[in-house]
């Protein structure tokens, strides 16, 4: 479509002004958002009977079947453009994460400067700065490693392309456990007497530090037990995943199709408050492994608990309820014939996060032999055809008369079960 046309090639202006040739993060990013607004105003021409043919208007069939492959290429080009554009912002993402890791740095280098006013420079202050640049060097080389893929986030971002609430509150943790040894072994090489040696090895006692080392195996665990449930309820079929463009930080606390998730919200709030008190408890005590009351870590292994049983309950198989004739206004009641348009009537035929125009394409009614798009219907803001709910497609003329199997496949590869329909020969 000439409104979502990349700029030809050889412009001087090519990289001004919002460019789309996909060299630069900021010229993927404008093309995508140039292809969405095209896409939109596009739809909600048609969807007011706006710019269909002549050819094709007397027809309603006809008219639906263009108005939805107009509708269908334009959304493949906003999901090639959003492809693009969340790859170049995955690659240009890097830099950003350094320097709020550096930024933190020096964050910890003005607090313990502000703190030694009065009670002076001490060895505790130097091991806690040498901590802090020791993990901030550590990180940076990981995210250069990784800079194609987000940097510093790389490793919570999940096979869906979105950040996994599980990885990021285990490598939290697991950071913040790790520099507190750093910080430890930094007043141990610092130590001048055996009895102040000493003192910091029994810091590290497991007595001392067991309900925090408690909470790191099971939110270590957590994170390694949702990605095996994941994927073998993907493999499975129980649970339907479709890709996202890019992760956002929303990811963290919502689920698939961007709603709040009750199950995420809890386990980042409780144990975001169990990780600040942990860390409020190394800074007043650093000569000891920073220690958790049993009852916050009995709070956290519930909150724990509970995330894990939302991931084993959410999702499940679609499912064709009924097959039916569609009739509209004015039409008589009769069987089911090639030509006709019929209603599939069930539940979870649009999985979370696949209500995008480009994912909405995707979905297939299996007629006998005959796959059926299923076509989009456009009206203002949206879609009535497809919904979760309900799918309207034609009977092709190739269908045989006869009983004959009705099967959905989903956005995300899913087959439901099999319905069948009695086809009447004209």
């Amino acid at each position: 479509m000439d409104a979502v046309a990349l700029p030809a090639a050889g412009r001087d202006d090519i990289h001004e002004g919002g460019c789309a040739c996909g060299d630069c993060p900021h010229g993927a990013r404008a093309g995508h958002r140039r292809a969405v607004r095209a896409f939109l105003t596009r739809r909600e021409e048609l969807a007011a009977g706006r710019g269909v043919p002549a050819a094709v208007a007397r027809s309603a069939a006809a008219t639906r079947q263009w108005v939805s492959d107009e509708l269908t290429q334009s959304a493949g080009v906003v999901a090639a453009r959003g492809r693009a554009a969340g790859t170049s912002w995955r690659a240009s993402l890097w830099p950003a994460t350094l320097a709020v890791v550096w930024g933190v740095t020096g964050a910890v280098l003005a607090v313990q400067t502000f703190t030694a006013f009065g009670t002076g420079w001490t060895t505790t202050r130097t091991a806690g700065l040498v901590a802090t640049v020791l993990v901030a060097a550590l990180l940076t080389a990981a995210a250069r490693v990784h800079r194609a893929n987000g940097g510093v986030l790389a490793p919570l971002i999940g096979e869906d392309n979105r950040l996994s609430t599980s990885r990021a509150v285990a490598a939290l943790w697991v950071l913040f456990v790790g520099y507190a040894v750093l910080v430890l072994a930094g007043q141990l090489a610092g130590a001048s007497g055996h009895a102040e040696r000493d003192a910091l090895i029994d810091g590290l006692a497991l007595s001392r530090g067991a309900g925090t080392l408690t909470v790191v195996a099971v939110l270590c665990a957590v994170a390694v037990l949702v990605r095996r449930v994941v994927a073998v309820r993907v493999l499975g079929q129980r649970l339907q995943k479709v890709r996202a463009l890019r992760p956002r930080a929303a990811d963290l606390l919502t689920d698939d199709s961007g709603r709040g998730s009750f199950t995420d919200v809890q386990y980042v709030l409780v144990t975001g408050v169990a990780l600040v008190f942990t860390a409020v408890r190394l800074a007043r005590r650093p000569e000891r492994f920073p220690d958790l009351p049993w009852g916050l870590a009995v709070l956290v292994l519930v909150s724990a608990v509970t995330y894990l049983a939302g991931k084993y309950a959410e999702g499940g198989r679609p499912v064709i309820h009924s097959v039916v004739r569609a009739r509209e206004a004015g039409d008589l009641d009769g069987p089911i014939r090639a030509g006709d348009d019929i209603e599939v009537r069930g539940a979870g035929f649009v999985p979370p996060g696949g209500h995008e125009a480009e994912a909405l394409t995707r979905l297939v009614v299996r007629i006998g032999a005959v796959h059926v798009h299923v076509p989009l219907v456009p009206v203002a803001g949206g879609f009535t055809n497809p919904s979760d709910g309900i799918l309207t497609v034609p009977v092709p003329a190739e269908v045989e008369p006869g009983t004959v199997e009705v099967q959905v496949v989903t956005a995300a590869g899913i087959e439901t079960n099999r319905a069948v329909i009695q086809v009447a020969a004209d």
